[in-house]
C-alpha cells in the first residue's frame, strides 16, 4: 500500500521567541518492507541552519536553528511511503524463549548479541520483578518467543483500557501498571518493560497507523495521529517482528514505521530548546491518506 502523509506540528508562544534549536525524527525509514520515495520538511520561520545525520539506532534525525523573533514555530513533514505485503514467521518455527535470551549474551558478535543491547533498562523503560511477574505466565519454559510475544499483546490489549486522560508523557510505567490504563506510548513502554525483565532484547518503535472513519462519515483531516508499538527480536531467522499491544495485532501494511530506538525520550518527533518564550502550547496534525494504486 502507498501513502501519502502530512504531520503538522505548530508550537504557539505566550512571548517571542528569539532563538531556538530543534531536532526532527520525521522521516521514514527505508526498510526490506517499505520505502520511502520522498520526503520533504518544510519550517516556518525559515531555519538559519540546518543539518540532516543518522543517529545511533539508523534513524534520519534533522537538525534546525531559527533565529529572530517569532511567536509561531510550524514544521510540517510530508512523505510518500510504500508499504509491502510481508511474509509472517510462523510462531512455532521461532526458537524457545530462553534460547533467544541466551543468544543475548552470547561472547562473540552474532544478531542475537548485537540485539541485546535492547535488554537493559533505559531512561522511560525500567526492568524489576513485577513487569517480570506479569509477564511470566505468557512465556512457560520452552514455549517459542514469537507465540510467547503474541500472547503477551493479547494479554495487555484486555487487561488495559486506552485512556488518554489516565497519563501523561511522563507518566511512569510502574504506575501505568497499578491504572491498567494509558494510551499506545504507556502500553508499548509496558510491555518493552515486561520483555526486557525476562531478559529479551525490544525496542520501541515510532511511526504511524492509517485510520478509516465509520462507515458512512467523511474522513477527517488532522483525525490521525503519531503511533507506537514494539519490535521484539525472534531469533536469527525471524528477526525482530512488532507488536501492537494498543491494537492487539501484528503490525502489517496499514503501520508504517519512522524511527525506533530504547524508548520514546530516543525517537520523540520533535523537541527542542528556545530563548525567550514564556510559555508554549502545542498542536499536532496528521493525516495518513491512502493513495490509489494506478
Amino acid at each position: 500500500m502507498k501513502f501519502h502523509i502530512v504531520h503538522r506540528t505548530t508550537y504557539s508562544y505566550t512571548g517571542s521567541v528569539t532563538v531556538s534549536h530543534h531536532l526532527a525524527r520525521l522521516a521514514p525509514r527505508t526498510l526490506p518492507g517499505q520505502r520511502c520515495p520522498w520526503h520533504e520538511l518544510e519550517i516556518k520561520p525559515v531555519p538559519v541552519g540546518r543539518g540532516i545525520h543518522t543517529d545511533a539506532f539508523g534513524n534520519t534525525a534533522t537538525y534546525f536553528e531559527v533565529e529572530g523573533k517569532h511567536e509561531i514555530l510550524e514544521v510540517t513533514a510530508r512523505s510518500m511511503v510504500e508499504v509491502l505485503a510481508m511474509r509472517a514467521a510462523d510462531p512455532a518455527a521461532t526458537p524457545p524463549w530462553e534460547a533467544v535470551r541466551a543468544a543475548c549474551h552470547a561472547k562473540k558478535l552474532t544478531p542475537g548479541s548485537e540485539a541485546g543491547a535492547f535488554r537493559f533498562a533505559s531512561p522511560m523503560v525500567p526492568v524489576g520483578p513485577e513487569f517480570a511477574a506479569y509477564a511470566g505466565p505468557e512465556f512457560p519454559p520452552g514455549r517459542p518467543v514469537l507465540a510467547g510475544l503474541i500472547a503477551l499483546t493479547h494479554k495487555v490489549f484486555h487487561d488495559f483500557t486506552f485512556d488518554p486522560r489516565a497519563t501523561e508523557v511522563s507518566t511512569p510505567v510502574a504506575e501505568v501498571l497499578r491504572k491498567r490504563a494509558g494510551v499506545c506510548q504507556d502500553f508499548a513502554h509496558l510491555m518493552l518493560a515486561c520483555l526486557r525483565s525476562l531478559g529479551l532484547p525490544a525496542r520501541y518503535v515510532s511511526g504511524y497507523l492509517e485510520t478509516a472513519p465509520p462507515p458512512g462519515t467523511a474522513r477527517l483531516l488532522g483525525a490521525d495521529a503519531s503511533h507506537a508499538w514494539i519490535s521484539l527480536f525472534c531469533g536469527e531467522a525471524a528477526g525482530w517482528v512488532d507488536a501492537d499491544p494498543t491494537n492487539n495485532l501484528l503490525p502489517g501494511e496499514r503501520h508504517i514505521t519512522v524511527a525506533w530506538g530504547r524508548d520514546f525520550s530516543d525517537v520523540s518527533p520533535l523537541r527542542g530548546v528556545t530563548l525567550g518564550a514564556g510559555g508554549q502550547s502545542l498542536a499536532v496534525a496528521v493525516d495518513v491518506m491512502p493513495v490509489a494504486e494506478g
